[in-house]
């Protein structure tokens, strides 16, 4: 797995535990970190197709 992958992943981790938090805690700041998780799941997915790619490319 790519380092960028890995990381985007581990911030998508994160996002998610602090949107439950808020969310637990009632405040509405949990969409913020909602949205923060999306993003870094997609970020995470389009490295590692990515890496893949380039690795299929490599091979062929």
């Amino acid at each position: 797995m790519p380092r960028l992958a890995l990381y985007a992943l581990v911030v998508c981790l994160l996002s998610v535990a602090a949107a439950v938090v808020s969310f637990v805690e009632g405040s509405w700041l949990g969409i913020v970190w909602v949205l923060l998780a999306g993003l870094s799941s997609n970020m995470a997915w389009y490295y590692v197709r990515q890496a893949k790619a380039r690795r299929t490319a490599a091979q062929g």
